[in-house]
């Protein structure tokens, strides 16, 4: 149900609360004294029915507000789906969000950290469902979030149809929330990635990234602590912003780049450089006896990466490992077809780099790794 006032919240008849008592007769005693306002939830309800109904796309069945969201994948164009799953938060980055009180960005981060992960298995979303839960519920602060949301829903082409909000009095700090997102996609059953045919010889191309995206965030609050960079000061790696203005760059949505890269069927396989950084990622979607390697100067890291490098003392290996530095997406693709693939990116809007190949690992049975090339002692300072 789409963002419903818990059943639970209902106000007790007060005659039979008041004599259910022992002792004298009491006040009555309502969820709004307890620090739950239902009120508020049904006025939500109301300011998102519209955020949502301007995701709808193909698929989706009835109207807000059911006890579950219906979705036709037949009425989506399927004729022999798998369907994909993903779940995700934002992490730490919403202290950020809070302290800054912007909250529109996070609701595209929500939605990416999902949809990114369906795309690089083949996978179209379909639609999305969030989880927003808060001490007490502040109805501008909320429907910021879910505006987000909403936005990052139209990007992926994907429908927000449902999702919860729980006002939890005393779970959580004043003005203080948490977010859970929720994405289910398809894919032809013949259409799944990555192919069998990645081998040795492919390039890698990666594809860059908005900024810090949404990993890693504990450690780019450390660094600010450390400097006493505050949400409101002026960026230093971002000339004519604030710190908070520009950490909180929402995540890239790659959905419909690579969707289209893949429909061109130009796309073996693809990773999202999430936590883990691509030492991390890349790996997940190579074969066994493969090595990705990856040089460390074909590509530019956006100057926050530097910043964080060099105010923080944090070495190459740890960066790589934390950050996307730069690279939000890899996609493998075959030699001759680099070319191609690059134009089609380009003309989607992506900013492409050929960052890599592949090569073959020390035994065939070894388990897929990352080697970087040209990596100095301070990368990614210039």
């Amino acid at each position: 149900m789409l963002h419903s006032a818990p059943l639970e919240a209902r106000a007790l008849d007060p005659w039979v609360f008041a004599h259910s008592l022992s002792g004298p007769l009491m006040t009555s005693l309502t969820y709004r004294d307890a620090g739950v306002d239902i009120e508020t939830g049904d006025a939500l309800v109301d300011a998102i029915k519209p955020l949502a109904k301007s995701t709808s796309r193909s698929g989706v069945m009835g109207s807000l507000g059911g006890f579950g969201a219906l979705f036709d994948l037949k009425a989506a164009g399927y004729t022999d789906p798998v369907l994909v799953s993903s779940t995700d938060g934002v992490g730490t980055k919403l202290r950020l969000a809070i302290d800054a009180g912007y909250h529109d960005a996070v609701g595209i981060d929500l939605v990416a950290m999902c949809v990114n992960d369906l795309v690089v298995q083949g996978a179209e979303p379909l639609f999305f469902l969030d989880y927003f839960a808060t001490g007490k519920l502040e109805l501008a602060q909320a429907r910021s979030v879910i505006a987000g949301i909403a936005e990052g829903c139209r990007q992926a082409g994907s429908a927000l149809v449902g999702g919860e909000t729980a006002e939890m009095p005393g779970m959580y700090a004043k003005d203080d929330y948490d977010l859970a997102g929720f994405s289910v996609g398809a894919a032809e059953r013949d259409g799944l990635l990555p192919r069998d045919d990645v081998r040795a010889g492919d390039v890698l191309l990666g594809l860059a990234s908005s900024g810090v995206h949404s990993n890693g965030f504990s450690l780019v609050r450390r660094i600010l602590d450390t400097t006493n960079q505050g949400v409101r000061t002026p960026a230093p790696f971002a000339p004519g912003a604030t710190v908070g203005e520009a950490l909180l760059t929402p995540t890239r949505i790659y959905v419909k780049s690579v969707l289209a890269l893949h429909k061109a069927k130009l796309l073996k396989a693809a990773a999202h450089i999430t936590g883990g950084g691509l030492p991390g990622n890349l790996p997940r979607v190579l074969p066994q006896g493969t090595v990705g390697v990856v040089d460390a100067t074909s590509w530019d890291p956006a100057p926050v990466f530097a910043w964080l490098a060099k105010t923080g003392g944090v070495v190459p290996e740890e960066m790589l490992r934390v950050f996307n530095c730069g690279i939000g997406m890899v996609l493998v693709v075959a030699p001759d077809d680099v070319e191609t693939a690059t134009a089609l990116l380009t003309e989607a809007g992506e900013t492409v780099s050929r960052i890599g190949r592949i090569e073959p690992g020390e035994t065939p049975e070894a388990e897929p790794v990352v080697r970087m090339e040209n990596l100095s002692p301070n990368w990614p300072v210039a």
